[in-house]
């Protein structure tokens, strides 16, 4: 059984690679948010609070198109729907949690600390503070990054520099190992289909993301439940 020293250092090795794209991904929020005409401070609070880099994204760029305050609320929720998929499955890892702390790490629900998770809960069972240090380390890259791109403003282009692709690059590379299990599988062949077919029908638009989101999980938690039952 691992010590708690050794899963803390484990859960930083193991969380540093992603959270390295993430911070990527936050410096080009904090950039787009600024030439959005956006505070620095609104900016860094939305990171503290909201914590989800497609939802951010997603929401600066409905700002910048003139969108209505309805409209981008209704977006967040939609795109967040998907995290009340992990959080179910992932109850029973972080189960052995007091009540007070499964709160805070609920909080910490995202793709990346749900993909390093549950690959975690398969090899070892539930371990609370191995995710719980996941995601404080990706929590604390995507707030320091975001500052950074928000203070350096137009100093820097995340298209120039690549920073666009670096987050879905390695969270790919991340995905990859994990697709052992018919129901992860099915999500992301859904997942895929679904994108390319719906960028196709309707290019550039918000509600791909959204409704591929909420589609595929649902189609992988079906695959899981005939598979139990069956």
């Amino acid at each position: 059984m691992l010590t708690k020293q050794q899963t803390v250092r484990t859960a930083l090795l193991e969380a540093l690679p992603l959270a390295l794209a993430i911070a990527a991904y936050g410096l080009s929020y904090g950039v787009l948010a600024t030439q959005a005409h956006w505070s620095l401070w609104s900016t860094i609070l939305m990171s503290l609070l909201v914590f989800s880099g497609s939802v951010q994204l997603v929401i600066v760029a409905m700002f910048i198109s003139g969108a209505a305050l309805p409209s981008m609320l209704i977006t967040a929720v939609l795109l967040n729907l998907r995290n009340l998929l992990y959080g179910a499955a992932l109850a029973d890892n972080l189960a052995p949690a007091s009540r007070k702390y499964r709160w805070l790490l609920a909080f910490g629900v995202s793709d990346e600390s749900f993909v390093l998770g549950n690959i975690r809960y398969q090899k070892y069972g539930a371990d609370p503070l191995y995710f719980g240090v996941v995601a404080g380390t990706f929590y604390s890259a995507w707030v320091v990054a975001s500052y950074i791109g928000a203070y350096l403003g137009d100093l820097i282009d995340p298209v120039r520099w690549g920073l666009d692709l670096a987050f879905p690059i390695t969270f790919v590379a991340l995905l990859i190992p994990a697709l052992t299990h018919k129901p992860i599988i099915a999500t992301a062949i859904t997942a895929l289909g679904m994108a390319s077919l719906l960028h196709h029908m309707m290019p550039n638009s918000e509600f791909n993301l959204i409704l591929t989101g909420i589609i595929a999980p649902l189609v992988g938690l079906y695959i899981a439940r005939r598979s139990h039952h069956g």
